[in-house]
């Protein structure tokens, strides 16, 4: 008996030392009664949430009358979430820093530099700088990409040397140095096309030794060859982190599609290999035009010499690979003079064939998004363990998926499928991210972290984007708190941006 009454005496100690600081302190926000799902994948539970300056403060059961604070808000009823990490996002913020249709659906940190692509500036350093100075309205991560850095060294269309490999690797490890949270990698485009295995392997050692990931747009993720990738990129997995950006199967169908897919990770990861995955919740991609043609025929000067060269074989290559991706009313056009047009309703506008529009083209014309994805095999890898969620978008793409996509996990998989918790969803869009990621303090809720908070009731989330009408912003998340201030209140913005450069600290 005396063994739990002095355990009681413990418990009630702690308790009034725990109420004694935080009642000795000033706050500038009590979030009071809400319901609290921590991004951790922990089941929810009911408490309140103290915030001074840019943090959380205090998690717990709170006396409003204890306690001295500026801003009261009851929030009984809701839920209370960390803010969403979009793990692949694209969007300039010294273009456009409100990023509006992020905040919307509940993003308040994006992870730029994808698909091998970078800002192309003098140094990250400098970039950091300006866009401090601007002010964006959510946090914003960046990567090194693989294909800026060939670039800057010359070798767009052919292998490195030697000495310009090792030129590649300082320019890699310059980025790491100032702050990037790894490299990516856009092996479908130029020039991420023309790396070899050995190429990628030593820009993985030098990624390695940073403590930092390798996120990639793989070689290919047609049916036929995503195993063949995702090995390519597990064999950078023995040097550093690794993850497959928008994991989709392009042409595979069903359910145990996605499970044979989702299987070789495990594998991966049983071997001791660090392999993870984002996806995003629709069955079309978007990227350029330039997916339909051939690596012979994917560069302008290539273009033109297989025009002048060998016009029958590109014609035939086309035919085929449009219809083997369902058809040119399956390739709806999102820039260029055709955007908001199919190719085939671009075609008879101009009457000519499909192919013959492509041909004039050329493979840099536009971007589009292409309707090539099963929606169960999807559905499939969006709930695999271990695949967080990513938009893939921005504020200009004519997709639905950088409007929608946040909202659409909520939406449709939480309360139409059933196929994910509440929590289990969450925890894909921030802690899981978080976490694979490397950034620190935020992701989860937790007394310390940075006061990156969301409050919402789930039932009223809804995307509102759609293929006729991409920018539509998402609905429901009416309270959203950046770095402890709030950027937006019911369907008001505010101006001023609260969003700050995370950086990621090389391993000591």
């Amino acid at each position: 008996m005396n063994r739990y009454i002095t355990v009681f005496l413990f418990v009630f100690a702690f308790s009034c030392l725990n109420h004694l600081v935080y009642a000795q302190q000033k706050w500038d926000w009590h979030l009071s009664g809400g319901t609290i799902i921590d991004g951790t994948g922990s089941p929810r539970n009911k408490a309140d949430i103290l915030v001074r300056e840019d943090s959380i403060g205090f998690i717990g059961q709170v006396d409003s009358d204890t306690i001295q604070v500026r801003n009261y808000v009851d929030i009984s009823g809701k839920i209370v979430s960390p803010g969403f990490i979009d793990v692949h996002a694209h969007g300039n913020p010294l273009i456009t820093p409100e990023f509006r249709n992020f905040l919307a659906m509940g993003v308040t940190t994006i992870v730029l530099g994808q698909d091998g692509s970078s800002p192309k500036v003098g140094s990250l350093k400098s970039w950091f700088a300006k866009i401090e100075e601007t002010g964006p309205a959510v946090n914003i991560a960046v990567l090194s990409g693989h294909g800026s850095i060939r670039q800057k060294v010359g070798v767009e269309e052919r292998p490195p040397t030697e000495q310009e490999l090792r030129r590649m690797g300082k320019l890699l490890q310059s980025d790491l140095e100032a702050g990037a949270f790894g490299m990516s990698s856009g092996l479908e485009y130029v020039p991420g096309l023309y790396a070899s295995r050995e190429e990628l392997k030593f820009m993985a050692k030098v990624t390695g030794k940073y403590g930092a990931i390798i996120m990639s747009h793989m070689r290919s993720e047609d049916d036929s060859k995503i195993e063949a990738s995702l090995n390519e990129l597990a064999d950078q997995g023995a040097y550093t982190a690794v993850h497959a950006s928008h994991l989709k199967v392009v042409y595979g169908k069903g359910e145990e599609r996605a499970s044979e897919i989702l299987r070789q990770i495990q594998n991966y990861r049983e071997r001791g290999l660090k392999f993870t995955a984002d996806a995003y919740p629709y069955s079309a991609s978007y990227t350029g035009i330039g997916i339909v043609f051939p690596d012979w025929a994917k560069t302008e000067r290539a273009w033109k010499n297989a025009i002048e060269e060998r016009p029958d074989i590109l014609r035939r290559y086309l035919e085929k690979k449009v219809a083997q991706r369902n058809g040119p009313d399956a390739i709806l056009f999102g820039s260029g003079t055709y955007a908001g047009q199919t190719l085939q309703e671009a075609a008879k506008q101009e009457n000519r064939s499909p192919v013959d529009l492509l041909l004039e083209m050329g493979p840099g014309s536009a971007s589009a998004a292409h309707f090539v994805m099963d929606q169960q095999l999807q559905d499939g890898i969006v709930t695999g363990h271990k695949v967080m969620i990513s938009s893939d978008g921005s504020p200009s793409m004519r997709h639905p998926r950088g409007y929608g996509s946040f909202a659409k996990i909520i939406r449709y998989y939480v309360h139409e499928k059933k196929l994910l918790t509440l929590e289990e969803a969450i925890y894909k869009m921030s802690g899981l991210p978080a976490r694979t990621l490397g950034i620190k303090n935020r992701g989860t809720l937790k007394e310390g972290n940075k006061a990156d908070l969301l409050i919402f009731d789930p039932e009223k989330i809804q995307d509102k984007a759609n293929f006729k009408n991409p920018h539509q912003l998402a609905k429901g998340f009416n309270w959203i708190m950046v770095n402890g201030k709030v950027a937006k209140d019911k369907e008001k913005f505010n101006k001023e941006g609260y969003g700050t450069v995370l950086r990621k600290k090389p391993v000591e």
